[in-house]
């Protein structure tokens, strides 16, 4: 790929465009994970586990089709570029397929489980299609250093507040209409939220530089073949990806444990702003603690964090509320950590191969990182299904039903224990975890001058 003018900086509508893509990849990485499970088992009278699985197997289909949509996207050739095209034309596609996902007609169950099973897949699909190459633009748009850390500023900024806004928005349309239908309406107000993600992205990234690029590097398995000879980058993708089975798990539990356990009354909305509150607020205190005691130190500390609120909130039956909420506080607070420290450290893995390997791979690691993510979130809400399942939860079609005492422990330990014990577990493989900053210096690099590589 030729280098882009490394001093040319991007007009501000180019990075607002691109960050506005952000709008359509935070909608769908959260609503379904927030949304599904509960409309399979408390709308369309679908069991816990086949819910379960109804939800894990259409994400685990993108950790395979990933690595296909990149190399179909690095071989597409456009006057508009290789990526752009794609941002319409799955964009659209993720829109249309989203609002049918909710939108199931009145059908005998085994069907109503297969058009949503059929509409995800549909979705996963065309989000694979949007979303690796959105992704691959940056490294594409400009070559400056400097600018690509401006271009991504907006990104994560429009990201976050797109978590927010549609997770607390979601369940407060569901709740204010009530049944199918509002669910059908939540469905249609996200996908024209995705929508306008999309069609800003296309258009704001009109006026970006346009390149050819090179075919990326090998298949799945070259790409596991690297990752193999990276102990390091291995211990902390295991370590993320358990971590993503954690709040995957939290994530799906929101609403039933809002529901059932809390009593609703717009309670989901809050538990979820909870979760997700802190890490527009603390991120840059977690940056200054990583700074004093190490980016390894701060991902355990954070990890603890987050494992104390869990097990603060397992005695969401008898403590009140506000205690409840207050866990959920300390669990946001270790969450934004728990995403600064390994997105700091994965660079510095990739930077260590690049000095060892002599060229950069920086792409693969962060295709199989996002796959690792993705395999990770989806088996959360699976995971929890399964611990519904285990409780004796009762699937419903939108009437109220009297959960046994036995599904409303399982609601609860699957929101608070098993996270935590997750948590815990995945410091095992951090805990061997051996890069530090001289592991990391590079006294040659010339943009480096003081040997230290900042993520």
């Amino acid at each position: 790929m030729p280098a882009s003018p490394a001093s040319a900086p991007l007009p501000t509508g180019v990075r607002l465009g691109y960050g506005l893509g952000s709008v359509a990849t935070g909608t769908f990485g959260t609503i379904p994970g927030l949304m599904l499970l509960p409309y399979l088992t408390d709308s369309l009278g679908i069991a816990a586990l086949a819910a379960g699985f109804i939800v894990f197997a259409p994400k685990a289909w993108d950790v395979v089709l990933n690595p296909i949509a990149g190399r179909i996207s690095d071989r597409t050739v456009d006057p508009r570029g290789p990526r752009r095209p794609w941002l319409r034309r799955a964009g659209i596609a993720l829109a249309v397929s989203f609002a049918v996902l909710f939108a199931a007609p009145s059908m005998a169950t085994g069907l109503e489980a297969l058009w949503v099973l059929v509409a995800f897949l549909a979705c996963a699909t065309a989000y694979a299609f949007f979303q690796v190459p959105y992704v691959a633009m940056p490294a594409e748009l400009t070559g400056s250093y400097d600018e690509r850390t401006r271009l991504m500023t907006w990104r994560v900024a429009i990201l976050a507040l797109t978590i927010m806004l549609a997770g607390a928005t979601a369940p407060m349309i569901r709740d204010t209409l009530g049944g199918r239908d509002g669910y059908r309406v939540m469905g249609v107000v996200m996908a024209v939220l995705i929508l306008v993600g999309v069609i800003s992205a296309y258009a704001g990234t009109r006026r970006a530089p346009i390149h050819t690029v090179q075919p990326g590097a090998g298949g799945l398995r070259d790409q596991l073949r690297i990752v193999a000879a990276a102990p390091d980058f291995r211990r902390l993708l295991v370590t993320f990806v358990i971590q993503a089975v954690a709040f995957g798990a939290m994530l799906a539990g929101v609403d039933y444990l809002a529901a059932n356990v809390l009593g609703g009354g717009g309670a989901a909305t809050v538990l979820f702003v909870c979760f997700v509150g802190p890490a527009l607020l603390l991120t840059p205190a977690w940056t200054a603690l990583g700074t004093r005691i190490g980016k390894k130190g701060g991902y355990v500390a954070a990890s603890v964090v987050l494992a104390v609120g869990a097990l603060i909130a397992a005695t969401a039956q008898a403590a009140p509320v506000a205690v409840v909420y207050a866990a959920v506080l300390l669990v946001g607070t270790g969450y934004a950590g728990c995403q600064v420290f390994p997105m700091a450290m994965l660079p510095d893995a990739a930077a260590v191969d690049a000095r060892r390997s002599g060229s950069s791979r920086i792409g693969v690691y962060t295709g199989v990182w996002t796959a690792g993510e993705t395999l990770g979130l989806a088996l959360g809400p699976g995971v929890y299904a399964a611990v519904l399942a285990l409780g004796g939860y009762r699937s419903s079609t939108g009437g109220a039903v009297d959960q046994p005492d036995s599904a409303l422990a399982a609601i609860t330990l699957g929101f608070s224990v098993l996270p935590a014990c997750l948590a815990l577990l995945s410091l095992l493989w951090l805990r061997r975890y051996s890069l530090t900053a001289t592991d990391v210096d590079d006294p040659d690099d010339p943009d480096d001058p003081d040997g230290t590589v900042t993520a």
